[in-house]
């Protein structure tokens, strides 16, 4: 009788852990508010913990800025070789630019093309204020986003608004929900040229910030395609350490994923940890599904 009733408890012994529990305990780790929401986009299958919450962007925010960037190049507005001239007042002080450390009083053109390239891959400060310029503004950013189906995700204002006053951050919101609403977007190629997904998606598999977020703990030579953000830490608390991106599972299906540390009082490795083993607990739960 004792071997019969193991039997028939062995399959509950061996059900995963739910993801939304393996998010919440990692949560618990984080230090502040974790966010975080999964979906594989050709099943539909999704997890999430406080996905529907609002969390400073920092410089994710760099990816719906790129891409209302180039719907305009799609609308013939703009060109990619088109020229733009930089000046000292360009340069935004006090954030990440390695084009104002280069340029610092100006006096250079860059590309657009060159601009999208040093927001995304580079994360730079200074080429995302050109590039929100050139996109309209925060206003025409969002409703570009509207137009997508995108929703609770908002571009308020600039990189150097954002670097006078630390609390601006929390205008350029995003809830990990709408965060995975856009990668889905890109991945259709909703809203962009099948010429403009790809220099997109190529930008952001070459994105050098967060190596320790959500690529941290996958297999080495997986294709991640993502966007980093980061706040400075200020009387020992973070704002923002975020990651989203697409990440290609072993059977060709993607993975959208988005995962915020809001306010947290850890350091920078256990923020990164958070979000890496988020990541890495969707993987494993997902690639166990074949």
């Amino acid at each position: 009788m004792r071997s019969a009733i193991l039997l028939m408890l062995l399959p509950l012994m061996q059900r995963p852990v739910p993801l939304s529990t393996q998010f919440a305990e990692i949560a618990a780790r984080s230090g502040g508010r974790l966010g975080v929401f999964a979906q594989v986009i050709e099943s539909g299958d999704a997890a999430g913990l406080n996905e529907t919450e609002r969390f400073p962007m920092q410089s994710v925010y760099k990816l719906p800025i790129a891409m209302a960037v180039l719907d305009q190049v799609d609308r013939k507005t703009l060109t990619l070789d088109e020229k733009v001239s930089l000046s000292a007042g360009d340069m935004v002080p006090g954030l990440h630019s390695p084009l104002r450390d280069r340029h610092p009083r100006g006096g250079v053109d860059v590309s657009v093309r060159e601009l999208i390239r040093a927001a995304i891959v580079d994360s730079d400060g200074t080429a995302s204020d050109i590039l929100l310029r050139l996109a309209g503004g925060g206003p025409r950013v969002t409703a570009f986003l509207r137009g997508l189906g995108v929703r609770d995700m908002t571009v308020a204002t600039t990189e150097r608004a954002m670097s006078k006053d630390p609390m601006v951050q929390y205008r350029n919101y995003s809830t990990p929900r709408a965060s995975v609403d856009l990668l889905k977007a890109l991945h259709a190629g909703r809203g962009l040229s099948p010429a403009a997904r790809t220099l997109l998606l190529q930008d952001l598999a070459d994105s050098t910030p967060g190596p320790q977020r959500i690529k941290g703990l996958l297999p080495r030579g997986t294709t991640v395609a993502h966007k980093t953000g980061t706040d400075g830490t200020r009387n020992g608390k973070t704002a923002a350490t975020n990651d989203i991106g697409l990440v290609t599972l072993p059977d060709g299906r993607h993975l959208a994923i988005a995962v915020f540390v809001k306010d947290s009082t850890a350091g920078l490795v256990p923020r990164e940890a958070a979000i890496a083993n988020a990541a890495k607990a969707a993987w494993d739960y997902w690639t166990a599904r074949q």
